[in-house]
């Protein structure tokens, strides 16, 4: 067993008491009707996820009636609970068991340093440049004063304005050569691709400033989303961290690059306007209509048949939830994540609360990912941009291709949480586990994670 804290063991055991004082809520109020509690509440569940299933295919009143049904069985779900005076037992009962979860998941989270991204001294910049989209994430660089703030630390300031669109990865490409020795974005995370990119190919450091709608990228890299202008910190506060950056067909991704019904969604000109009535016109032809490309991918030694939907992501997404697309880890991990979805009933979109053991859920990891079709171009989203690719697309993970400047204070920074596993959290639990570290004393390895493999050691040094 890898070394341990006390703080571990404790969390251990008061998960394991948790759950063992839900087991007893259940046991001594609920009595033989406990199994009657668990099946009307999973047979609501499946009922749910099957009528948003039929949500997503069905058209007109057929819709209407499912998004009704979907409503009415978590309702049917309390109502029974209450009826039988039992609703009080089930919330007691399920607030310990998301106790002894989260208690749980602290007790399995790494202490010896190796599941952070491992941080470098940063380099001495003189001329950075930040390229700022004044229209991204609802113009939050003049909300957010990031302009004016970048220039008072120094930074030259190029605003993506005025009519027809803007070459982003030129306009990086020009700066570097008058001498940027750190190129930047205030944007989305479709041009921190284009900019990171050219950042990489010429050895610069790169700088994210979080001001676009969602900014998955900044999330992982631990940036706060909320005020972007702390990412400029990073200017007189920053350490470098070493990150992967993924390519499909020539085109760079920091997210992910999605194929299939999504892909096939946003490629619509209506999608622009409205997201949310485009998907559900669109949907039911794609995912049980057969319209669209018929897809087969190769991702290491998987294959994907015909899956309805792929997501290939730089590095894998954790297991936040059914489809294991939470926050990435890690961004140095040198793969990519490939999550297949093929759901052809509502038997199957039920079947999709089982999480990692659904049938009609495939999760691999894959240092390139081939896809193919039988079409000549397939339309492709690339961190969110609409793009149309001849096939195979080729999808491939640069390990440590990008040198990323980030503030070294990050309010995102924390271990990542792990999956659930009882037996382990029972040996740590037991006041005779073996194998800890003084209590709360960290790893030898903590304060230099990479000297107990020299192998994969990296260098230190910025341009190393």
């Amino acid at each position: 067993m890898e070394p341990t804290t006390r703080g571990q063991r404790w969390s251990a055991r008061g998960a394991l008491a948790a759950a063992t004082a839900a087991v007893l809520v259940l046991g001594v109020f609920a009595g033989l009707r406990t199994i009657a509690l668990l099946g009307v509440g999973l047979a609501g569940l499946a009922v749910t996820a099957a009528a948003l299933w039929w949500v997503l295919t069905r058209r007109s009143v057929w819709r209407l009636l499912a998004a009704v049904l979907a409503v009415a069985a978590p309702v049917w779900i309390v109502v029974a609970y209450t009826r039988a005076e039992l609703a009080w037992v089930v919330v007691v009962a399920g607030a310990l068991f998301m106790v002894a979860v989260g208690a749980g998941r602290r007790a399995l989270v790494r202490t010896d340093g190796s599941a952070r991204t491992p941080e470098h001294p940063a380099p001495r910049v003189r001329h950075p440049v930040l390229i700022m989209n004044p229209r991204s994430g609802g113009g939050k660089v003049a909300r957010f004063g990031l302009r004016e703030k970048a220039e008072a630390l120094g930074a030259q300031v190029l605003l993506l304005e005025g009519p027809g669109e803007t070459d982003v990865a030129e306009l990086a490409r020009k700066a570097a050569t008058e001498g940027a020795d750190l190129l930047g974005v205030a944007g989305g995370d479709g041009t921190q691709a284009l900019v990171a990119d050219v950042a990489a190919s010429l050895g610069l450091p790169f700088l994210v400033v979080p001001a676009g709608t969602r900014n998955h990228f900044a999330l992982d890299l631990g940036l706060d989303r909320e005020d972007p202008a702390k990412a400029l910190d990073a200017l007189t506060d920053g350490v470098l961290l070493r990150v992967d950056l993924g390519r499909a067909a020539g085109h760079p991704f920091v997210n992910n690059v999605s194929f299939g019904a999504y892909a096939e969604v946003v490629q619509s000109p209506a999608y622009r306007d409205g997201k949310t009535r485009t998907t559900l016109e669109l949907l039911p032809d794609l995912l049980v209509g057969h319209r669209g490309a018929r897809l087969a991918a190769r991702a290491g030694e998987a294959d994907f048949e015909a899956p309805q939907a792929l997501l290939v992501s730089n590095n894998p997404y954790g297991t936040g939830d059914i489809a294991g697309l939470g926050r990435r880890p890690r961004l140095d991990g040198g793969e990519l994540g490939v999550v297949g979805v093929d759901v052809a009933s509502a038997t199957q979109a039920a079947g999709l609360l089982r999480g990692r053991r659904a049938t009609g859920l495939t999760r691999v990891t894959a240092r390139e990912v081939v896809v193919d079709a039988d079409r000549e171009r397939i339309p492709v989203g690339v961190d969110g941009e609409a793009v149309s690719l001849p096939v195979p697309v080729r999808c491939e993970a640069r390990p440590g291709a990008l040198r990323v400047l980030v503030p070294r204070e990050r309010p995102g920074m924390r271990a990542p949480l792990p999956r659930l596993d009882w037996p382990r959290i029972a040996r740590l639990a037991l006041p005779s586990a073996r194998g800890h570290a003084h209590p709360e004393a960290p790893h030898p390895e903590a304060a230099h994670p990479e000297a107990a493999h020299p192998e994969t050691a990296r260098p230190t040094e910025p341009g190393g």
